[in-house]
C-alpha cells in the first residue's frame, strides 16, 4: 500500500475514482480530507440571488467598480467544498448570464422583496438570456434567425449557410437574398407590424438611418421559403405604402398596444395608402408618432391629442435663455427661460431613457413657509440620499420638478425668494452627492388675462421641455420612468397638482412615504 500512495494524488483527481474497488478505506483515511472533495456528488449549479446593496463596500466581479449602497445587485451563490456559501456580486448589466442560466426570474432568491421596476428588469434579463440561447442554437445548426433578441434590441448577426450566399440577418430585420425570396411561389404576402423600437440598433430599410429607441417603427413581415418570419423595419414616414395599399390600421399586428396618438397616425397612413396619395411633410413628436401628414392639394390635417397628454408646443432657442429672472440675478449654474428657472448640466449628469422624477418641498425635503433661506430645510426621510444614489447608479436620470410662485409673487423681495429656493436646491444636491436636473416653475398658474402658465404643475410644460430639449433626443421609457410627489389630492394634502401632473404626462405615480418609507 505504501507503494500506491505516491499515485493517489493523481488518482483522486479523477471523477471516477470513487468506483475504483482497489482503493481501500484505510488508504483513503491517510490522505488529507480535501483530497476527496471531488469524490462527493457533483455540486449543484450556482444559485442566483438579488438584493439591494447594504453598503458601498462590495464591488462588481465583472467591471471591478463599486456597487453603490441601495442599488440593485445580482449575485452568484455557490457552495465551496467545505459547505460554506460563496457569493460573487455584480451590477445588473454586468451579470454573466452565460454561466448562470435563469429558468425564471421569479425563482431568483430575494425576487419577491424587490421593487416592481427592479423585478421587471430581472424579467427582461431572463427573457434576453432565453432569446440569446435560441440565437446561439440557430447559429450552431446554421438556421435563419427568427424573431430572436427583441428584449435586448436588434443586434446584427451573420450566418453562413452551406452552398448559398452569405446572408446578413438582424434579429428582427429581414435580410438575405430578396430576389430569390420574391421569385419563390411559396412566399406568403406581406403583413404589417408596428411596435416601439427596443433599442437604436435597427435601421430603416428605406433611408438607412437608425431608428431611435422608443420611437414607433413599422415592419413588413413575411415568410421566407423555409417558413421563418422575416421583418423589414422602417420609420413610419419611410414605410412603402405603395406596395402595401390594402392595409387596415386595426389589422396591423401590435396596433392595439400603441398609444392613441400613434394609432391615429396609422389610420392616417392607411387613408393615404388607400387613396394612393403620397404622405408628405411628416414631422415626429418625441421621436415616435407622426404628427402631421400632408396629402397633395389637401389641407394638412392635425393629429388629435391623446387624452392623457396635454400638447406643449413652444419655440425654444438659446437666445431666449437669460441669467436673470426679471429683476433677480441668478447664481452660477442657473438659467431662466420665460417663467421657468432651470439648473445647467453638471458633470456626471447622464441623459437616459429612464427618468426618476420628484417634487421637492414635502417630498425630498421638509420646509416651512415661515422660514426662508438656503439652509432652511431638512431631509424629509433619512433614506433619501441612499435611494437617489441607488437610482442614479442603476442608470436613471434624476429630475426635480417644483413649483415656486413666491418668486413671481414677491415683487419687492424677488431676489430673496430666488436665493432661498436655489440655495436650498444647491445645498440639497450637494448633500445627497448625486447630480440632479432641476426645473422651477415660477408662474402663478392663471394670469390676469386668464391664460394658464404652461410650466406650473399640473401643467406638463416642465416635463415636455425636459423631454424635447434636455435629454439629448433620447426617447423616454414611460414604463420604467416614474414621478414621486406629496400633492396627491388626499384629505390633508395641500393640492392634487403632483398626481395630476403625473397623469398629464403619463407617468407612474408614488407618494413619498410609500417610495422612501416612513
Amino acid at each position: 500500500m505504501l507503494v500506491l500512495l505516491p499515485y493517489l494524488s493523481i488518482l483522486v483527481k479523477s471523477p471516477k475514482i470513487s468506483t475504483l474497488p482497489f482503493l481501500a478505506a484505510s488508504a483513503r483515511a491517510r490522505l488529507p480530507p480535501l483530497a476527496f472533495a471531488s469524490l462527493s456528488p457533483m455540486a449543484p449549479p450556482p444559485k442566483v440571488v438579488a438584493e439591494y446593496a447594504k453598503s458601498g463596500r462590495s464591488s462588481c466581479k465583472n467591471c471591478g467598480k463599486a456597487i453603490a449602497a441601495g442599488s440593485l445587485r445580482v449575485g452568484s451563490s455557490s457552495k465551496d467544498p467545505r459547505g460554506f456559501d460563496l457569493k460573487k456580486w455584480y451590477h445588473l448589466d454586468c451579470f454573466p448570464t452565460r454561466d448562470h442560466p435563469l429558468a425564471a426570474a421569479e425563482e431568483i432568491l430575494g425576487f419577491s422583496s424587490l421593487k416592481s421596476f427592479d423585478q421587471d428588469a430581472l424579467r427582461k434579463l431572463e427573457a434576453f438570456q432565453q432569446k440569446k440561447r435560441k440565437l446561439e442554437a440557430a447559429a450552431s445548426s446554421e438556421q435563419t434567425v427568427n424573431e430572436i433578441g427583441k428584449t435586448d434590441g436588434d443586434a446584427a448577426e451573420e450566418f453562413e449557410e452551406k452552398g448559398s450566399k452569405q446572408q446578413k440577418l438582424s434579429n428582427t430585420d429581414e435580410g438575405g437574398d430578396e430576389e430569390s425570396t420574391e421569385k419563390n411561389s411559396s412566399v406568403v404576402p406581406h403583413k404589417v407590424v408596428a411596435e416601439y423600437a427596443k433599442s437604436n440598433r435597427s435601421s430603416c430599410k428605406n433611408c438607412r438611418k437608425a431608428i431611435a429607441a422608443g420611437s414607433l417603427r413599422l415592419g413588413s413581415l413575411r415568410k421566407n421559403p423555409r417558413g421563418f418570419d422575416l421583418v423589414k423595419w422602417y420609420h413610419i414616414d419611410c414605410f412603402p405604402t405603395q406596395s402595401h395599399l390594402h392595409i387596415a390600421a386595426e389589422e396591423i399586428t401590435g396596433f392595439s398596444s400603441l398609444k392613441n396618438c400613434d394609432q391615429d397616425a396609422l389610420r392616417k397612413l392607411e387613408a393615404a395608402a388607400s387613396s394612393s396619395q403620397t404622405a408628405m411633410e411628416v414631422s415626429k413628436r418625441d421621436g415616435s408618432a407622426i404628427e402631421e401628414l400632408e396629402e397633395e392639394d389637401l389641407k394638412k390635417p392635425e393629429l388629435p391629442v391623446d387624452g392623457k397628454r396635454d400638447d406643449f408646443k413652444m419655440a425654444f432657442s438659446a437666445s431666449d435663455i437669460k441669467d436673470q429672472y426679471k429683476d433677480a440675478t441668478l447664481s452660477p449654474k442657473w438659467k431662466t427661460f420665460k417663467t421657468l428657472i432651470f439648473r445647467e448640466r453638471e458633470e456626471g449628469l447622464h441623459d437616459s431613457e429612464k427618468i426618476a422624477a420628484f417634487d421637492f418641498d414635502g417630498c425630498l425635503v421638509n420646509t416651512s413657509v415661515k422660514r426662508i433661506g438656503p439652509d432652511a430645510w431638512s431631509l424629509m426621510y433619512p433614506s433619501v440620499p441612499e435611494k437617489l444614489q441607488g437610482l442614479y447608479n442603476t442608470g436613471y436620470k434624476l429630475v426635480i420638478f417644483t413649483n415656486e410662485s413666491n418668486i413671481e409673487r414677491w415683487k419687492n423681495k424677488r431676489q430673496q425668494a430666488v436665493d432661498s429656493k436655489i440655495g436650498r436646491l444647491d445645498n440639497f444636491i450637494k448633500h445627497v452627492k448625486v447630480p440632479i436636473q432641476v426645473f422651477i416653475a415660477c408662474g402663478l398658474g392663471t394670469s390676469k388675462d386668464r391664460t394658464e402658465d404652461p410650466f406650473r404643475k399640473p401643467k406638463p410644460g416642465m416635463w415636455r421641455l425636459m423631454e424635447e430639449h434636455f435629454n439629448s433626443g433620447i426617447a423616454i421609457d414611460m414604463d420604467q420612468s416614474f414621478y414621486v410627489g406629496d400633492a396627491a389630492g388626499r384629505v390633508n394634502d395641500h393640492s392634487d397638482a403632483d398626481i395630476k401632473f403625473a397623469q398629464a404626462v403619463g407617468l407612474k405615480f408614488h407618494v413619498p412615504e410609500e417610495f422612501f418609507g416612513t
